[in-house]
């Protein structure tokens, strides 16, 4: 089969690999569309350290089975599929308390670390265990069923938030995630919401999908802006999807007392916050990891047209395109959100 490989660190190759063998638990999908994700781009150079090549990436993908282990039963060949990102065991005390994000065993499709290596979806072809599967509608499209992972991490951030009906939100950081999360909390009902980011492009793209104003990021007076529409107060709740020193502490200046902070991003894995202040003003900080078995709504949301994707496909190319494309993200190239590879 055709797959997109990290042959070296910035270094693809489009070549033939062997087909993936199936487990009598697997399942064999052809895969019909799967996303670039940021943290593929990130990844790319080695700096996360989650991604060591020899490896085929991604994780957000959808497509048709081929074939099915002797021990599935409730799926057959032809059936119209998505996957789960995290690939976890079922075993375990957290796959029991349905935590499975936190599975003891967790693997993520498409991630080589020091723990285990699991090769993804840039391929013609990926081999999962028939229990991260789930089924589309009949009219879905496989471009936007591809896009259900990262749907997923914006409908699990909101429920770890405890979010509650009357309360603002900021989301700090206005790309895929971040524009997802804004759109998400719109569809909850949020009825103030605000948007902060360092491109204007994506202010203007976050306040027509559901923010009520955006915020420049640069701006040393972001958070008297935030204070200042919302009466003094500041906002109830504040999601963080970069990951940094900077939009973590804006989000904890921006948040009132006894605010929320949800953690989603983690470009850094180490960063420094204003420990006082987030002991004084009494704040909960949340780390908010992947998704947890909210698929079927993130589906339901796309299906019924809550979550709009087609404002976040910036275009879609055969798989081999994918070096360039990939390229092209890690250069951070003006108007790029999500790009589709088609195998």
């Amino acid at each position: 089969m055709k797959s997109l490989n990290l042959k070296a660190y910035n270094q693809f190759e489009v070549i033939d690999t062997e087909l993936p063998e199936i487990g009598n638990e697997d399942v064999l999908v052809r895969v019909k569309a799967v996303g670039i994700c940021g943290s593929d781009v990130h990844g790319m150079d080695g700096s996360t350290g989650r991604r060591v090549p020899p490896l085929i990436m991604g994780h957000e993908a959808s497509g048709v089975i081929e074939d099915v282990g002797s021990a599935v039963h409730d799926w057959k060949p032809g059936d119209r599929v998505t996957m789960d990102s995290t690939v976890y065991c079922g075993g375990c005390d957290y796959c029991g308390k349905g935590r499975i994000n936190l599975c003891d065993n967790r693997q993520v499709l498409g991630v080589s670390c020091e723990d285990y290596r699991r090769h993804g979806a840039f391929a013609e072809y990926v081999a999962v265990p028939a229990r991260i599967l789930y089924r589309l509608p009949d009219d879905l499209a496989y471009e936007h069923a591809a896009m259900v992972e990262p749907v997923s991490i914006a409908v699990h951030a909101f429920y770890r938030s405890g979010w509650q009906s009357g309360q603002s939100a900021v989301v700090v950081g206005s790309g895929m995630i971040g524009l997802l999360m804004i759109q998400v909390l719109a569809a909850k009902g949020c009825e103030q919401i605000f948007a902060v980011d360092i491109d204007p492009a994506k202010l203007k793209l976050a306040c027509q999908l559901g923010a009520h104003a955006g915020f420049d990021a640069r701006d040393e007076g972001l958070v008297e802006q935030l204070l200042q529409a919302t009466g003094g107060i500041g906002v109830d709740h504040a999601f963080e999807v970069v990951g940094a020193s900077g939009p973590v502490q804006a989000s904890i200046d921006g948040v009132a007392k006894g605010g929320v902070v949800t953690l989603i991003g983690n470009v850094s894995p180490e960063i420094t916050v204003h420990l006082q202040r987030i002991i004084t003003k009494e704040l909960d900080l949340r780390g908010s990891c992947a998704s947890s078995g909210e698929y079927p709504e993130c589906l339901d949301l796309i299906h019924r047209g809550a979550i709009n994707m087609n404002a976040f496909i910036s275009s879609e190319a055969p798989l081999d395109e994918g070096v360039q494309w990939f390229q092209r993200l890690y250069e951070k190239e003006d108007g790029l959100l999500k790009v589709i590879l088609k195998p």
